[in-house]
């Protein structure tokens, strides 16, 4: 019940940030002879404009405020709230244009006033950034310099879209007006302060050394990390950071991997890494002494959250096994004697990352583990193909619905899972995903 309420809270923090520009229009007089149609293009450019500053205090990570939701959500909300802020926005210039084209002015920016020169500029730097977001790996652009494009696109068209309103000042020459959104302007231009200068100096101030590298099955290599000069990291099992490897934080080249050691030893911090290209294929190259940055914790994906549960679930695909036996280790050193059942998937037994430990964590826990492979070999005398409603009838007990479901890996093999479990009339509430990408 807390978590519901401290979620609502949340949203109505969002909707009074996202709305107070429109008060700009409220207070004080309205500019007389505008008209319907101008007054309503005012009002959805505001509010556009509202959506553009709550993208930075969506992507800011604080805590307790995506914690209720999970990160990942966060910036899948993220993602689609800033198209629905750039369709706002383009509604607003079409209205005017269709209703007022004079208003415009010339469109040459050698004769046209700066202030809508700047506004122009912002717009179409706006649609750059949608694009070059949503069709990222179609235009192949690599992921580190597409977060340096994406951060100087958002700061560039929020700056641009502040100067072209103050430029017009048709809605905020009168003192009150002037006063809200000069307040409301400042709070996002310190965010933005925070987030690119402050944030990254407190990470530089608490850096981790790498003291370990070591290769595991399936193409994966576990980095292992302890504190440098400072008590470490505090983190649920389950949950993940982002981390940055030879190079600066202010560089916010930075990856978000998943823990996949105890929570218990925050005095050595691990993350199990498959080589999938690009920055994970460097992974094997980092060498022990190397100086290492974490932002996090984060994540709702943990087992700490359902103290009360019977018992726990997990089926994890691939490397989605990291945050999966995060937890495991965790509950073993915690000596944790509530049933337990882990389908691992994977293509074949060569690709189970933690192979040899999850058989000494069965023997350690109440678990009852089960392999599926896609390619078994021809000895296999387990479960073959996809996870399946079927193979998990098979496994789980009767009252399956009782339990707590944690689910990590790729999404086709999330759905049909997904739907077993529905069918089985386990609640929907009991499932939790960790998003496999979130970009």
């Amino acid at each position: 019940m807390r978590t519901f309420h401290t979620s609502f809270f949340w949203i109505y923090v969002y909707l009074i940030l996202v709305l107070t520009p429109l008060l700009v229009l409220k207070v004080g007089e309205m500019p007389s002879g505008s008209g319907f149609w101008w007054d309503f293009s005012m009002a959805i450019g505001f509010s556009g404009m509202g959506m553009v500053g709550i993208q930075f205090l969506l992507t800011a990570r604080f805590r307790r405020a995506s914690a209720p939701f999970g990160i990942d959500i966060v910036y899948y909300f993220h993602r689609y709230l800033a198209i629905l802020a750039l369709s706002f926005i383009i509604l607003h210039y079409l209205i005017i244009r269709i209703s007022r084209a004079e208003a415009l002015g010339a469109l040459n920016p050698l004769e046209a006033p700066f202030y809508m020169t700047a506004g122009r500029i912002s717009l179409l730097l706006f649609v750059m950034l949608i694009i070059t977001s949503v069709w990222r790996k179609t235009l192949r652009i690599h992921y580190d310099g597409w977060r340096m494009l994406h951060i100087m696109l958002a700061i560039s068209t929020f700056v641009l879209a502040l100067i072209h309103i103050e430029g017009v000042g048709y809605y905020i020459n009168a003192p009150a007006k002037h006063w809200l959104w000069t307040s409301y302007t400042l709070f996002w231009l310190l965010l933005i302060v925070y987030l690119r200068m402050i944030k990254p100096w407190q990470m530089y101030k608490n850096p981790y050394r790498v003291v370990e590298v070591r290769q595991e099955h399936g193409n994966s290599w576990t980095l292992a990390l302890e504190p440098d000069g400072h008590k470490g990291m505090r983190f649920r099992p389950g949950q993940f950071a982002w981390l940055t490897l030879r190079d600066s934080p202010w560089h916010v080249r930075e990856h978000p991997f998943s823990f996949s050691s105890s929570a218990l030893n925050n005095h050595l911090l691990e993350f199990t890494i498959k080589d999938l290209g690009d920055f994970t294929h460097t992974i094997k190259t980092i060498q022990a002494g190397e100086t290492a940055y974490l932002d996090g914790p984060y994540g709702v994906f943990t087992v700490d959250l359902y103290p009360a549960a019977p018992g726990f679930v997990f089926i994890a695909g691939g490397i989605g096994t990291a945050p999966i036996v995060s937890m495991l280790r965790t509950l073993a050193d915690r000596h944790e004697e509530r049933p337990l059942w882990f389908f691992c998937c994977n293509n074949r037994q060569q690709d189970v990352t933690f192979l040899e430990e999850l058989e000494d964590l069965r023997e350690n826990l109440n678990l009852r583990l089960l392999h599926i492979l896609v390619e078994p070999p021809d000895n296999w005398e387990g479960e073959t193909g996809f996870i399946s409603e079927k193979v998990l009838r098979k496994v789980l007990p009767g009252d399956a619905e009782k339990y707590e479901y944690f689910m990590c890996g790729p999404g086709p093999m999330c759905d049909v899972a997904q739907q077993g479990l529905k069918n089985m009339q386990v609640p929907q509430s009991r499932v939790h995903f960790e998003l496999f990408n979130m970009v």
